[in-house]
Order: structure tokens, then C-alpha cells, then sequence
């Protein structure tokens, strides 16, 4: 028995058949209850580990049953005793696995859902939003780089519709006999109906600055036409409506507003630090969805926008967490 559990664990570390390197080999979608610290508060949520390392062309495999122990190893050792913020912990769990599997690099992922008290728009009722945080974090046996993020829901409202809007009903109120002066003035008055769009957004910061991942659900719902929100009275609905409508936004709009937020919001950022901005929007009037994504280092999209130059190039996620 002892001889054939030998031979089982040396199996992966033999010589494959085929000897090519494989960029990604791991596991994805391991749950587990993880303990966050947030400010003073203490959570137990649940969270979704996914974690793999590159594999070496003259290694058939990697041991894929060690992966959901040192998760639980790593998640006793640092909460149990002390909660982690989630790219802090994801940070130690890259570092375990590179020292338990003798891997090169081993990329973590971590997602989990948060809920975000807050008071409706009027009413000030309580009420509780979820969002994901996302902690990322690739660590070799000399370096760590890592990620914070965020995913938030809010509402768009389609500023094309609303536009064709407009126009009709600026053809109608010039047939019913009213001034053209009248009519802007009472468009400008009454929001213009459009179709809205649920939409998702996600914005990630790779930085050695401290970046709050509260703050960031913030920007990317301030990037939308309007938050949504679990609980409405009346009053709360009738000022999401009217918020929305007047303040319509394309899922570029939102992507662009997010990144130049986060920019200004965060202005100790290093040029070499990473962003990324991500919005999907979940359509109403048609049967596909629509998405639109900027990413790039600090220095990339600074740059853009200051001299409104495309940026030469885009610098990617995991060539960035791989550099």
C-alpha cells in the first residue's frame, strides 16, 4: 500500500510524454469560508479560491489534491488568528504554494461576496448591497505582485434612445403649436424616457499603495448612470428613475469615467502600477449584451490623457501580474 501511494505521488513528477511547459495548471472554484478584516469590522463570508502555477515541460503534473489543503492551511494560519484583507491573503497563499509545490510562479485568485450597508436616497432606510471583492496575487520565490478589486451593480440609462427621444418629442410639442424656445426649455425640464440597462462593473488596482476596495465599489458605481439599490419606497425609486434619465451613459462612458476617477482618486499611484476597467451591461431592447474594457499601467493611461494620443500599447492583466 505504502509502495503504490509512493508511486501515485512520484507520478506527477515524472517526465510527460509530450515536453511542453504548460502556462496554467491548478484548481478553480475551491469554496471556503475566509474571515476579512474591513476598517475595525470582522467578516465571515464565503469565497472562491481558484490558484494554479506554471508547470515546468519536464514535470507531467502538478499535485492537485495539495492545493485545497494548503488553503487550509494558509486560511488557519492567517485568520483564525488574525483576518486578512482578500489580496493579502491571496499574497500568502501564492507564497505557500510556490514553497509546497516548487513551482516557479503560482498565480491566486480570490473572490468574495461582501455586503455594503447603506441608506436609500430618500428615505434613508437601511438597506444591504453585495458586492465582490477580488484579491489577486502571482508570487515567484523573489517577488509578489498583486491585485485589489471590485465588482459593483448599478443602472445605465441609453443615451442613443434617449436621443431619438428627444427628437420625437420635440417634433410633437412644435405640432401641438409651442415655441421652439418653450419646447428646449420644457425638455430640459422633464426627463427624457430611454431604455436602461443593469450593468456590471469591475475595476482593478495593482499597486504596493494601499488602495480600499469600498472606495473602488464606489467609483464604479459613480460611474454609471445612477446606483441601484435591494430596498426602494417610492420616493427612493422616483429619484433612481430621474437620476438615471438625466444622467445617460454608454457602457464606454462608464469604463472611461471609472478610470479617470480611480486616477484622481488615487494620485500616489506609481507609473508602473496596473488598472483596469471593465462594464457590462445587461441590455433591455435586444437579446445580446453589451461590454467595453480599457486596461494599462498608470503611466499608459495618464499619458493618454493628458495628450490624447492613443497609448502605443495596452499592458495586460497577466502580463502585467507575470512581469
Amino acid at each position: 500500500m505504502t509502495e503504490s501511494r509512493e508511486f501515485l505521488d512520484d507520478l506527477q513528477a515524472s517526465t510527460p510524454e509530450v515536453r511542453l511547459g504548460l502556462s496554467r495548471a491548478g484548481v478553480q472554484g475551491v469554496a471556503k469560508a475566509i474571515r476579512l478584516r474591513w476598517g475595525s469590522a470582522e467578516k465571515l463570508i464565503a469565497a472562491d479560491i481558484d490558484c494554479f502555477v506554471d508547470l515546468d515541460p519536464m514535470q507531467k503534473g502538478v499535485h492537485m489534491s495539495r492545493f485545497p489543503e494548503l488553503f487550509e492551511e494558509a486560511i488557519d494560519e492567517v485568520v483564525i488568528d488574525e483576518a486578512f484583507l482578500v489580496e493579502e491573503l491571496a499574497e500568502h497563499i501564492a507564497r505557500q504554494v510556490v514553497s509546497h509545490q516548487a513551482a516557479g510562479r503560482a498565480e491566486v485568485r480570490i473572490a468574495a461576496r461582501y455586503p455594503l450597508e447603506r441608506r436609500t436616497p430618500v428615505t434613508g432606510l437601511a438597506t444591504q448591497e453585495m458586492i465582490s471583492i477580488i484579491g489577486i496575487a502571482a508570487a515567484t520565490k523573489s517577488r509578489v505582485r498583486r491585485i485589489v478589486g471590485v465588482e459593483a451593480t448599478g443602472i445605465n440609462a441609453c443615451p442613443c434612445a434617449q436621443g431619438l427621444v428627444r427628437g420625437k418629442a420635440s417634433e410633437r410639442l412644435l405640432e401641438a403649436g409651442f415655441g421652439e424656445t418653450d419646447v428646449d426649455r420644457i425638455l430640459e425640464l422633464v426627463p427624457i424616457a430611454t431604455h436602461n440597462q443593469r450593468g456590471r462593473g469591475t475595476l482593478y488596482v495593482g499597486s504596493d499603495h494601499p488602495v480600499n476596495a469600498e472606495q473602488l465599489a464606489g467609483i464604479v458605481e459613480g460611474s454609471m448612470s445612477s446606483p441601484i439599490y435591494e430596498l426602494l419606497k417610492r420616493p427612493d425609486e422616483l429619484f433612481v428613475v430621474e437620476h438615471a434619465h438625466l444622467q445617460p451613459r454608454f457602457v464606454e462612458d462608464s469604463v472611461r469615467i471609472s478610470l479617470q476617477s480611480t486616477l484622481e482618486r488615487y494620485s500616489e499611484l506609481d507609473v508602473g502600477d496596473f488598472v483596469l476597467a471593465r462594464q457590462l451591461n445587461f441590455e433591455t431592447i435586444h437579446s445580446h449584451e453589451v461590454l467595453a474594457e480599457r486596461y494599462g499601467t498608470v503611466g499608459e493611461l495618464r499619458r493618454e490623457l493628458q495628450n490624447g494620443e492613443p497609448a502605443e500599447r495596452h499592458t495586460a492583466l497577466r502580463e502585467w501580474l507575470a512581469a
